[in-house]
Formats: C-alpha cells, sequence, structure tokens
C-alpha cells in the first residue's frame, strides 16, 4: 500500500483529537475493547505500548508491533479511519508502512527527525515531542509533520515534572508552522482551555474512563468552541 503523501497531511491537518494508547492506562478494562470504542471518535491513535512513569526507554518493538497490527486491521473496514502512528520505533514503522501505518512520533531520546526520514520516506508522517517555545522553533528546520508540546499539567505517565499551562500552548500553536497537539493531563475540563489551539493528545481520559465514547465527544466539543 502506498502512502498518498497528500492525503495524509490533509488528513493530519483536520486531526483535532489524538489518542495515545498506552493500554496500561486501561487498568483492569480491557484495553482493545476501549481502542474500539475509540476508534471512531479520534483523529489519530498514537501506539505506545509503555510502562507508566518517568522511564525514558523506547516502547518494546514486539508489544508495538503487535498493537499496531491489531489497530491496522480494526480500521481497516473503517470508512473514515484514524491516522495510525507507533511512538518511538522506527524499525517498526518502517515494517508497518505497506500495511496502512501512517508515520511515526520521535522524543528527544528517540532517532533524529532527518535520519528517520530517510529510513521512512517522505510520503510517512513524522511527529516531534517539544517541551519549550525553543524546541517548537528549532523544530521549524526539521523534516517533521507534527509537534507534541507539553506536558501541560502535571502527569505521572511523563518523566517532566510540572505544566507549561495553555497560554504556553497558545504561543507555541501561533508560532509553528505546523499542527501543535498540546499533551499531558488534559481531561475534558481543560480541553477547553485549548480551544484556541484547537487540538489535543490524550491517554488517561479516555483510556481510565468507563464512558469513553462520550468523553471523547466531549473532548471534541471543548476543543473546537
Amino acid at each position: 500500500m502506498l502512502l498518498d503523501s497528500a492525503a495524509l497531511r490533509q488528513r493530519l491537518d483536520a486531526a483535532r483529537l489524538l489518542l495515545i494508547f498506552t493500554p496500561e492506562l486501561c487498568g483492569e478494562r480491557d484495553a482493545f475493547d476501549q481502542l474500539l470504542a475509540l476508534l471512531p471518535r479520534v483523529d489519530v491513535v498514537q501506539v505506545r505500548p509503555k510502562p507508566l512513569g518517568p522511564s525514558r526507554a523506547p516502547a518494546p518493538a514486539r508489544e508495538c508491533l503487535n498493537w499496531s497490527r491489531r489497530i491496522l486491521e480494526a480500521t481497516a473496514t473503517m470508512d473514515d479511519p484514524p491516522l495510525v502512528l507507533v511512538d518511538d520505533r522506527v524499525d517498526v514503522a518502517q515494517l508497518l508502512l505497506d500495511e496502512g501505518l501512517a508515520g511515526v512520533h520521535l522524543g528527544a531520546d528517540d532517532m533524529d527527525p532527518t535520519k528517520a526520514r530517510e529510513v521512512l520516506g517522505s510520503a510517512a508522517l513524522i511527529g516531534l515531542s517539544t517541551h519549550s517555545l525553543k524546541d517548537v522553533l528549532r523544530a521549524e528546520d526539521q523534516p517533521v509533520d507534527y509537534l507534541g508540546f507539553g506536558p501541560m499539567y502535571d502527569t505521572t505517565t511523563k518523566a517532566l515534572s510540572g505544566g507549561l499551562g495553555p497560554e504556553h500552548a497558545w504561543v507555541a500553536a501561533a508560532t509553528s508552522t505546523r499542527p501543535v497537539f498540546p499533551i499531558g493531563g488534559i481531561d475534558v475540563l481543560r480541553a477547553s482551555e485549548l480551544s484556541q489551539v484547537g487540538r489535543a493528545a490524550v491517554g488517561s481520559a479516555l483510556l481510565s474512563s468507563d464512558d469513553p465514547r462520550s468523553v471523547a465527544e466531549e473532548l471534541h466539543w471543548a476543543l473546537t468552541q
């Protein structure tokens, strides 16, 4: 399956809600059931099967591959499927591009974006984590398609502590020429503070919910008001 570069970037530009899919955040809930409930209601899925807490270790390759394949199979028959990307693993992304994977999201400790672009080609999407306005400005010279920006609020799933707050996200989104997805501790109440950005990357608020569909719909509404 050849990736359609223009179509991918058009869908990315229209995306509002990005799901950080970390199965551990589902607790005792069935992770795949939570995911199936969310697939029609999110625009992007970033596959991130990593232990919770401050670990900077990359997502395990086999687990990342298996989850990504399951998600691609689940979205194959959808009329308007979300974009699916993997976290950290350029090697897994390379394997799955022909199966419909859209690309990879890179953190500061992952492969350099220029090298990742050489590996994945011009069509694949590449996201990059940023944590300050300086990071956002530096990303302008990188071959990336969107930015994660945060953490917005205190969160136990990231190594960084303390939240940047929504004002920083407003500035980052106004500064960057790429779509910016604020991340970190975002829930329905806080999402309304990011309506000027119009996007968010969310994990726990969706995956730990007893009614993930409703939460996703409320997040969409809050981000677009």
